[in-house]
């Protein structure tokens, strides 16, 4: 029975995708800093870590605690991530810029760093949570946007690395999914994320997890190295022009 480990796994697409994989069969590794979320999630199949995914001592103690058989990990999905503020770069609070440097970039790439001895011996695999962001900037994107493209590219950078050793390596890169996420980004603004996806008919976060599963259950000589998704009503948007006068 395969193990999976999910970072972020308290909201949005992490809480979908533990539940997506444990009513296949999979053994589930929760990461997550909320208690009370990770509580609720905890059964048979599911054993919770409760840490900062950017604190590496705290991470590393409660990796070594993991009892069998969640100890052996098989696949590694990095969905821990955020974004923070809604200001254009001459505007914006450098602090929000470092939480999501170190968030989206260097927790992401430590735990990677941490698994891969183990990901490689097993032949496992690596999803990584990436975004449409990072491919298509849009006003007050900037570091979000920008921590996002290096998750795509890191991915396939990563691939390339790996290749022989029969680890898979796959970026997703979602458009709008009703989650968490705006109401982070504007420190709790309930309206806000109400607006952003009124009408739109987003995707969801059962969407993702169900696009994460497929991913994960391919026949091992596949590898989904790039996968896109939008919302039908989502498109990437013509370029933007000023005029003077």
């Amino acid at each position: 029975m395969p193990t999976v480990l999910i970072t972020g796994a308290t909201a949005g697409i992490g809480e979908a995708a533990v539940h997506a994989f444990a009513d296949s069969g999979w053994h589930v590794v929760a990461t997550g800093r909320r208690a009370d979320r990770l509580a609720a999630l905890k059964s048979d199949m599911v054993h919770t870590l409760e840490f900062d995914i950017r604190d590496e001592a705290a991470r590393d103690a409660a990796l070594a605690s993991m009892p069998e058989p969640f100890a052996k990990i098989d696949l590694l999905i990095n969905n821990a991530g955020l974004a923070r503020g809604l200001e254009k770069a001459q505007d914006a609070d450098l602090d929000n810029w470092k939480t999501m440097v170190d968030t989206n970039v260097t927790a992401m790439m430590s735990i990677t760093h941490k698994l891969l001895p183990m990901l490689i011996k097993r032949k496992g695999a690596i999803i990584n949570l990436g975004s449409v962001a990072g491919s298509y900037v849009y006003p007050a994107g900037n570091v979000y946007a920008g921590t996002k493209a290096f998750v795509n590219h890191f991915s396939l950078a990563l691939r390339a690395d790996l290749h022989g050793t029969g680890v898979r390596v796959t970026s997703i890169e979602p458009g709008m999914v009703e989650t968490e996420f705006m109401t982070v980004r504007t420190g709790g603004d309930r309206d806000a994320s109400d607006k952003l996806y009124a009408g739109v008919h987003p995707m969801t976060p059962e969407d993702i997890a169900e696009t994460l599963l497929w991913v994960a259950t391919l026949p091992p000589h596949l590898n989904i190295n790039r996968l896109e998704l939008m919302p039908v009503n989502q498109d990437f948007a013509g370029f933007a022009v000023h005029r003077e006068g």
